[in-house]
């Protein structure tokens, strides 16, 4: 018998922590989250994954020891928690239930599987630590200092230098454990004895300061050393101390001056402790080469302000000054559980080109977010001036103004002592071209570098088709993705902006959870957004609320629905949704009790937002046509956010509740069709594509008319439309799937694989290697022409995977336990193949056309069962070269529509669909 490989995962509403240790029988899965340390929830859920070739591998028990030590986990003492043997086939998101865990201490566990085939050997260890669980441990105090330096500028446009900390310890003994806690307003870096704590970079994530903090914990224990010590720090800027002071404040939110706390607890050999914490016996000083960190300008460097060996031991810090005790930002300290932004990556330059004497542009090949390493050799004093953007003038010239008013220029200044390297700490641009100028000689390609930066979350797919242009809208959905991810999901990384839009992700979030593994990024936006919401029941547009932008629209809040239904059903996390439901019912409230009138939503803010407008120079349209009534978006998506709440709440066993969605639904519904419904043309409103398609997707047409409206869609895209998509950011979070799921596939394949305008295609044939904020990006207003948002994509990436490659969870069994498997086979597309790591393992669904038959292989990981709907008679069809009917492991379930279905376990299978 073949062995069953174990993948263990610790999951905190989907925070992995890891040991990477691995043996012949087993191995962790740790791609999730490089730092498994500052848990600060006293029940974790433990979840692990279960690797077998074997087909209908299922889990039928399972036990979990957890230790307080290594040694006693070794020696299968679970003296924090015995399971004992389990009977249960759950293998995902298991609650914690031992004894009560103690702040700060470290865990170790492992997990024993008992599968239908055999009782498997105790997985490898994994651990934990806990965070500060009482706010009462934290010793530490702010500090900081509440003033400008002379050199800095408090102004519109703000230059203000980083503060650069440091703190001189010692040690008597030998280091057992050491541990930092650290949180740095708005970013930090951390070192102890001149060495850089962790790989993350612009620490920690953003959120409104003024209701919670995120703070990082890190294992320093080799860090430390014998005798003499120095920790310390440098405080950039980042959402704190905000890009635009004092202009527009009843817009912007404002926090103050950088500020820090940090606590170092040291376990020693003998059992004894110590605790360094920031206080004002530290020493800081402004005077440093980072001259001026502005999110929206860049980052000024002078290395001839250089402080040689500052976070060293050996530096002479007597001129520096004692810092301030400061005020706390107001909100509460909680450990960062979502991922820490890294360089996930690096891209080479192309080409260099000189544009004028003196200016050269440089060309990425790739539109990103990130920023430029430069090597330099100069004389002291020369400067490097690197300014950014995403395209060029038809001269040649760099384009910017694009950016509005960020200035989004780099510069170095040389201290003139040989080569030099370089790159920024607390900024990030989004480009694919840069100026340089004043660089010394001749620049060439290979003294640059880009660096990727985004949350360090895994890439968990793949994805490719038969289809170039459908493969490059992927490349470049990946690429824009990538490029809004920082610790929260913002809308474009170039432009004065840079705000987490609530719209911008309502569907999109669930397209992006196929390719990455965003479970945690979206949690905590979840929680970003419960605390922006308002005491009378708002929510905002943006969350967190840096800019105050209250609209009372239902699309847009919406989001905050949405994200916590993709949640369970894509990862299994019933959490968000029990979390946020008071909060989402306040809204739902607050909304039917201040805009609702004779049962319809009679406020919208943003209608269907970006539609493809009637002349290309255009940011949105004026054609009455082509735009969709305002009280029929509001009212249809209210609908739809009230059947999430009836399933949310029967989920609870609020059956209050359940029953009071379901009346006021059945009464919107009936005013909905009385008021928008034409009976004679079949038609809603003026007969948009995203009017008619809203209360399709959402149930609220009646059923003799349903294929009706269903043709009216149809015929207005490809009678009236040319089989082009009309639809703007609410039409297209629906528009793919419901052209799918009513029969026309065909379309929605011919709409993704357009190369005119507008269309996706049309993105990829003017160059683009992102997505466009707007169907017509390359020829629109500059005041509105990103190129790189990722909200027109709508459920774009949802039907790459689920109707083109095959690769959807069921509805009631979540998170992939029961798989969906019902390609569309589309005409025009000889092949697709997919891959997706779910919570249970890897799914693959790959098939391609050969001569009169169609090849398709499937994986289905242990402990999930699939639903593979096959387009023919069963006599048709047959797996690795046997009839399907007597093929092992599967089962016919009978016949839907035209389709015939089947089930089958865990396993490789291969099938052939014969014509």
């Amino acid at each position: 018998m073949k062995h069953i490989i174990i993948n263990i995962v610790f999951l905190l509403g989907l925070a992995t922590s890891c040991l990477a240790q691995r043996n012949e029988l087993a191995s962790l899965r740790c791609e999730m989250l490089d730092n498994p340390e500052g848990i600060d929830v006293s029940q974790p859920r433990l979840s692990w994954e279960i690797g077998s070739s074997k087909r209908n591998t299922v889990q039928t028990a399972y036990q979990i020891l957890v230790s307080s030590s290594l040694e006693k986990l070794n020696a299968n003492d679970g003296d924090v928690w015995n399971s004992g043997k389990v009977n249960s086939s759950q293998s995902i998101h298991v609650l914690y239930n031992g004894i009560p865990l103690v702040s700060k201490a470290a865990y170790y566990w492992k997990v024993k599987v008992w599968t239908n085939y055999m009782e498997l050997p105790w997985s490898v260890a994994n651990g934990w630590s806990m965070g500060i669980l009482n706010s009462k441990e934290w010793k530490a105090k702010w500090i900081g200092w509440e003033k400008p330096f002379a050199w800095d500028s408090v102004t519109k446009f703000s230059r203000l230098s980083a503060r650069y900390f440091r703190k001189p310890f010692e040690t008597t003994a030998a280091v057992k454990r050491a541990t930092v806690y650290v949180s740095g307003m708005g970013l930090y870096e951390l070192y102890i004895n001149g060495k850089k704590i962790g790989d993350q970079v612009l620490a920690p994530s953003p959120t409104d300061f003024t209701k919670n903090v995120k703070y990082n914990t890190f294992d320093v224990t080799e860090n430390i050393q014998r005798g003499k010590n120095v920790i310390a720090t440098v405080l950039g800027n980042g959402r704190f101390f905000t890009m635009r002071q004092n202009y527009k404040p009843q817009k912007i939110k404002t926090f103050g001056f950088p500020k820090m706390i940090l606590q170092l607890e040291i376990e020693y050999a003998d059992g004894k402790r110590a605790t360094i914490v920031s206080d004002d016996t530290w020493k800081l000083s402004g005077d440093g080469p980072i001259r001026s960190n502005n999110e929206y300008d860049g980052e000024e460097y002078d290395a001839r302000k250089e402080m040689n060996g500052w976070n060293n031991t050996s530096f002479n810090d007597s001129k520096w000054r004692k810092p301030e005790l400061v005020q706390a930002p107001g909100g509460n300290l909680e450990a960062q559980m979502n991922e820490l932004v890294k360089v996930m990556g690096h891209v080479k330059p192309v080409s260099i080109k000189e544009q004028k004497p003196g200016i050269y542009i440089m060309d990425m090949g790739q539109n990103m977010a990130g920023w430029i390493k430069l090597r330099v050799r100069g004389k002291a004093g020369d400067s490097v001036v690197l300014r950014f953007g995403e395209s060029l003038k038809p001269d040649g010239e760099l384009y910017t103004r694009n950016l509005r008013d960020a200035i989004s220029t780099d510069k170095y200044i040389l201290k003139g002592k040989g080569p030099e390297e370089w790159r920024p700490s607390f900024v990030y641009h989004g480009f694919r071209f840069v100026e340089i100028s004043n660089y010394p000689g001749i620049p060439s390609v290979a003294d640059f570098e880009g660096d990727v930066v985004y949350d360090g979350i895994n890439t968990i797919s793949i994805f490719e088709t038969s289809n170039q242009t459908i493969n490059q809208v992927y490349k470049n959905a990946w690429w824009g993705i990538a490029s809004n991810y920082k610790g929260m999901p913002i809308d474009c990384p170039q432009r004065n902006e840079r705000m987490p839009w609530l719209g911008d992700r309502a569907t999109g979030a669930y397209g992006e959870s196929f390719i990455f593994d965003n479970a945690k990024l979206y949690a905590k936006w979840l929680d970003d957004i419960e605390a922006a919401q308002k005491p009378d029941g708002a929510i905002p547009d943006v969350a967190p609320a840096y800019w105050n932008y209250y609209s009372d629209n239902v699309t847009w809040p919406g989001t905050y629905f949405l994200i916590a239904d993709m949640l369970y059903h894509q990862f299994g996390d019933a959490k968000p949704i029990e979390k946020h439901y008071p909060s989402m019912k306040k809204w739902m409230e607050y909304m039917r009790s201040k805009y609702m009138k004779n049962d319809l939503i009679t406020k919208d803010k943003y209608g269907d937002w970006c539609v493809p407008p009637e002349s290309k120079e255009l940011i949105h349209s004026k054609d009455s046509l082509r735009n969709t009534d305002g009280v029929l978006i509001a009212t249809a998506s209210y609908y739809r956010l009230l059947t999430l709440m009836k399933g949310f709440a029967t989920m609870l066993g609020k059956t209050d509740d359940v029953a009071e969605y379901d009346s006021l639904g059945e009464k919107i519904k009936i005013a909905f069709n009385n008021q928008f419904f034409d009976k004679n043309t079949n038609r809603y409103s003026n007969n948009t594509v995203t009017a008619n398609l809203l209360p399709l997707y959402f149930g609220m047409v009646p059923e003799q008319y349903r294929q009706q409206v269903f043709s009216n869609i149809t015929d207005k895209i490809v009678k009236e439309n040319n089989s082009h998509i009309s639809t703007g950011v609410i039409g297209t979070q629906w528009l793919m799937r419901g052209l799918t799921y009513n029969g026309q596939a065909d379309i929605a394949y011919t709409l993704a694989s357009n190369k005119d305008y507008p269309s996706w295609g049309y993105m990829v044939e003017n160059g683009a290697t992102t997505i466009w904020e707007l169907w017509n990006g390359n020829t629109a207003n500059p005041e509105m022409n990103s190129q790189n948002h990722i909200m027109l994509l709508g459920d774009l990436i949802v039907w790459y995977y689920e109707n083109l490659a095959g690769i959807k969870s069921d509805d009631k069994q979540v998170a992939f336990k029961k798989i969906i498997m019902k390609p569309s086979f589309v005409k025009g597309l000889d092949y697709a193949n997919a891959s997706y790591l779910s919570m249970y393992g890897t799914i693959k669904s790959s098939w391609k056309r050969n001569s009169n038959a169609i090849e398709w292989n499937v994986v289905v990981p242990p402990n999930c069962k699939a639903e593979i709907h096959f387009p023919v008679d069963k006599k048709n069809i047959v797996e690795s070269g046997s009839s399907i009917e007597s093929a092992d492991g599967v089962k016919y379930i009978g016949e839907q529509g035209k389709q015939e279905v089947y089930e089958i376990g865990s396993g490789v299978y291969s099938f052939t669909i014969n014509d």
